[in-house]
């Protein structure tokens, strides 16, 4: 059955990647084709561009000899003949828009020209006998073809032969310029260039394929251009990139493949590519045997192809998965009808027992609501006294600090007092600026005395647990207010490490601060002979827990626990304080509100001297819990 599977799991990949390959191969046929006729109709403008700004001028020459001066100049040279001849060539030269326009004799000296300064072909009394053009129209035919002037300035030279009747008197030639070419690269969107009847490069969107050779030049041809100085001194190196070119002879079409290292056609081109392939398109302008070509990226058309593939296989894939998840359902719809049947047989008899054992069930399900009755009742009653004994707690810490509170108020009423009397007595008086200071003092007092009030009258109120964002820092500062005076009179140093907003916690704000009362009043207990007494106060972020706690600790200086006290320290009446002082319950109620809000609370010997108390709350989560509630 393994060797079953494997062999079908093979056979889908094999459809899969046939699919995907000939998927591939065929939209990578069609997108070359489409990419081929775009770029064939880039290249039919471009090369009626070519046409329509080189061979307009090609008729010219011919009409040159019509006019008499240029025959008279070559019947009968003579000065006023060439200024003649020359100024009608200028103003002829400015109307085409070409780059000289010049008349030879059959010597093949410039007689005549547009040019009258610039070194070139054109320039009068340049002799320019070994050119092309002038031999071709010496021997009465008209020629055409691309040279670097005399001045080392490329453009396609024309000429025709003047007649005397049936003689050949001399030759009239025009040289049209090519830099307009040079603007119309953009048109064809892709590197380009123009190559002559000897397949050199004459034109380009590279510079640096101008003037070579895409195949290799005889010797013997190499000669005669350097005779005629076609290319001037140019060596005419091989082109860069190896071309293969099939030309169709009824449409004069190129096309070919262009493929390489990468590095080395990234360099040709003047470009970074994907990969070193391209199509090679080109058009034989009509008259001229000249040909561009243009060099066409496929890496587009290969992408898409490869879209195209993955398309395909993954279409493949997905015909065979539904065919699998088909057979797999067939087979599962026979595996429910089988398990069915046995189900039914098996219902029969699971009736008869569950008749039998309704009853039991019935007679237990009412007994055990009963028992839950009873056990919801007992839990409301213990939540009732841990209340009540959380309330009792606080009140046992308020009478302890009822002589502090009594002394702090003291000395704010007994100032009021003598205020009082001394503003009465400013009043009979009639002195009522007076009495308005002294009324003025008694109000900062009542407010002082509302500052001492307001926090023991939060932390007395009895109140049901209600989680909420609780500033720590502010709760640790309204615990340690409590007991201001009791530090300033056993001279209690005070560490205080948690500053108000640095960390927010998910507990009962209330409660919190009882439990933070409870740990401070026993460690200032615990300093009470103590030579040197230190309070500190600090909390951490634990992360690593889940979810995230705020550990709070309370550290002083004292004896320390023993083994024993640390043994029992949170059992119910154990206490460490001297006889007949607290009951044992304070840290047992603290324990007990800890994990009220899913806390914990736990003690050690701190390092050196004295106990650490740790509290852990739930750190406050904007994405779980309430807002933080806004400072009115």
């Amino acid at each position: 059955m393994a060797l079953w599977r494997a062999f079908l799991a093979l056979v889908a990949l094999a459809l899969i990647a046939a699919a995907g390959f000939w998927v591939f191969e065929r939209s990578f046929a069609q997108g070359a084709s489409n990419l081929r006729a775009a770029s064939n109709g880039r290249l039919d403008l471009f090369a009626s561009v070519v046409e329509a700004r080189v061979r307009r001028l090609e008729p010219v020459p011919a009409t040159i000899q019509l006019n008499p001066v240029v025959v008279r100049l070559l019947q009968t040279p003579s000065a006023a003949h060439a200024t003649a001849a020359n100024d009608y060539l200028a103003r002829l030269n400015a109307h085409l828009g070409s780059l000289a326009v010049f008349v030879l004799d059959v010597r093949g000296v410039v007689l005549a020209s547009s040019n009258t300064s610039r070194r070139d072909d054109s320039l009068r009394g340049e002799d320019v006998s070994y050119r092309p053009y002038y031999l071709e129209a010496l021997a009465g035919r008209s020629t055409r073809h691309f040279a670097i002037g005399s001045g080392g300035h490329a453009g396609y030279f024309a000429s025709h032969p003047i007649y005397d009747g049936s003689r050949v008197v001399g030759v009239a030639a025009i040289k049209i310029g090519l830099d307009a070419l040079e603007q119309t690269w953009s048109m064809l969107g892709a590197p380009a260039l123009v190559t002559d009847a000897n397949q050199v490069v004459i034109l380009s969107s590279q510079p640096q394929w101008r003037y070579t050779s895409l195949v290799p030049l005889p010797t013997e041809r190499r000669v005669d251009l350097q005779l005629a100085q076609t290319y001037g001194a140019l060596r005419l190196p091989l082109f860069p990139l190896s071309v293969e070119l099939s030309v169709n002879e009824d449409s004069q079409e190129v096309q070919g493949l262009l493929r390489g290292d990468e590095a080395r056609v990234s360099a040709a081109l003047g470009q970074g590519v994907e990969r070193a392939d391209f199509m090679v398109l080109g058009r034989s302008l009509d008259g001229m045997d000249w040909r561009v070509l243009i060099f066409t990226s496929l890496a587009a058309v290969r992408h898409q192809a490869l879209v195209d593939g993955i398309g395909g296989s993954v279409s493949v894939a997905f015909l065979l998965l539904l065919a699998l998840y088909w057979a797999q359902r067939q087979r599962i719809e026979r595996q429910k009808r089988v398990a069915k049947r046995q189900l039914e047989q098996a219902n029969l008899a699971l009736e008869q027992e569950v008749g039998r054992r309704t009853q039991q069930l019935t007679n237990t399900n009412t007994l055990l609501r009963k028992e839950v009755a009873e056990r919801e009742q007992t839990e409301i009653t213990l939540r009732a006294a841990q209340n009540e004994l959380v309330h009792a707690g606080k009140m046992a810490v308020l009478g302890q600090l009822a002589a502090s509170i009594t002394h702090e108020l003291t000395q704010p009423l007994g100032a009021i007092r003598t205020l009082s009397g001394n503003a009465a007595e400013f009043m009979r008086r009639g002195n009522h600026s007076a009495a308005q200071d002294n009324l003025s003092i008694v109000a900062r007092l009542v407010d002082q005395m509302a500052r001492i009030i307001d926090p023991l009258k939060s932390f007395s109120r009895k109140s049901t647990a209600r989680p909420e964002a609780t500033d720590v820092g502010r709760t640790v500062e309204q615990a340690l207010f409590l007991f201001q005076l009791r530090q300033r009179h056993e001279k209690v140093e005070t560490d205080n490490r948690c500053a108000p907003g640095e960390w927010i916690a998910w507990c009962d704000t209330n409660r919190l601060e009882q439990v933070l009362v409870n740990l401070v009043g026993n460690a200032l207990d615990a300093m009470r002979d103590a030579p040197h007494k230190t309070l500190q106060i600090s909390a951490e972020l634990r992360s690593e827990q889940v979810p995230p706690v705020i550990a709070i600790q309370v550290q002083d200086t004292g004896k320390g626990l023993s083994e024993t006290d640390l043994a029992h320290l949170f059992e119910p009446f154990y206490t460490t304080k001297a006889s007949g002082v607290g009951l044992g319950l304070g840290l047992v109620i603290c324990r007990d509100i800890a994990a009220e809000f899913q806390g914990t609370l736990t003690a050690r010997n701190a390092p050196g001297a004295g106990a650490c108390f740790t509290l852990t709350v739930p750190l406050w989560q904007p994405s779980l819990h309430a807002p933080f509630p806004k400072t009115p």
